[in-house]
């Protein structure tokens, strides 16, 4: 006995073709953040290169760009995860501007900032010399920052040298947007009015190399990847979420400050805590106890 052929219904081949279209055109998304990314890294650099001792606005103006750049960064990512698009294409576009955005337009916001209007000093040579340190300490930054997405970009599941607590995820070596943020942050502090004194010139130089070194280092970082923002959570979240926001309206250079710093030292804090909870296994046991055992990035 024959079963008789259907043929397929107009309507379920129309719905098929429009969710294949959707699903095309969601691959758009969050290359439409990406390349956000780009043009906030780009506004920045040229607002950099306008940025004089007198007319410093452009300076924080630049800072903010950077900002923004990391809040679209940060988007992208996590919007592609949500709704599945994720690809080889998105992963190598996101690591291309995060270089132009977290690389090169604060390694040259930190340069122009913090050392190409220092004034005269008593010492003929002292400027000088402090220029070309900022050039060197800035390139260390850039160059920093692309070894860690190239690292990042390699490794399938890279450990970090001070594991921590099973089931949350981690960044080996401190991300470059968190390090573009400590600078964009600075800045942003001081309304982007230039450093004026050698010493601070120095701690600036110091603070910046000190960054690269956290980029390109295993500490562990927490990423935050492990945050479900779709769970239901208490009612009483409302009133710390809006005094943060309210914090960050009328007193953003304080607050966008101590957050970048604070998970800056994080790592350090981390990996200091690690290293005096060590102990030297005894004969005849394992090599690692329970707590240092590698977590999934």
């Amino acid at each position: 006995m024959k079963m008789p052929i259907t043929m397929p219904r107009w309507e379920d081949q129309g719905a098929s073709v429009r969710k294949r279209r959707m699903r095309k055109g969601m691959y758009i998304l969050p290359s439409l953040f990406t390349a956000a990314n780009i043009g906030a890294g780009y506004f920045a650099i040229t607002e950099t290169l306008q940025g004089t001792a007198a007319d410093t606005w452009h300076f924080d103006l630049a800072a903010k760009a950077i900002g923004v750049a990391i809040v679209a960064d940060g988007l992208d990512g996590r919007i592609a995860r949500m709704t599945g698009t994720t690809s080889d294409f998105g992963r190598e576009f996101d690591s291309l501007a995060d270089v132009i955005t977290f690389g090169v337009a604060p390694a040259l916001l930190a340069w122009m900032w913090g050392f190409r209007w220092l004034p005269m000093f008593n010492t003929p040579d002292l400027k000088t010399r402090l220029v070309q340190l900022g050039v060197i300490v800035t390139f260390l930054f850039l160059v920093a920052g692309a070894s860690r997405l190239a690292r990042f970009n390699i490794q399938a599941n890279p450990q970090p040298s001070n594991p921590g607590r099973p089931g949350r995820k981690y960044f080996v070596g401190m991300p470059i947007p968190a390090g573009a943020a400590v600078v964009a942050a600075t800045i942003h502090l001081l309304e982007g009015r230039p450093i004026e004194s050698w010493w601070m010139a120095t701690a600036w130089a110091a603070l910046v190399t000190f960054a690269a070194f956290l980029m390109v280092s295993t500490w562990r970082f927490y990423s935050f990847k492990d945050l479900n923002l779709r769970n239901r959570h208490p009612f009483q979240w409302v009133i710390p979420i809006g005094a943060f926001f309210l914090l960050l309206w009328y007193f953003s250079g304080p607050v966008l400050f101590v957050l970048s710093v604070t998970y800056m030292f994080s790592g350090v804090m981390t990996r200091l805590a690690s290293l005096f909870r060590r102990r030297p296994p005894e004969a005849g046991s394992a090599v690692y106890n329970e707590a240092e055992v590698p977590e999934p990035r």
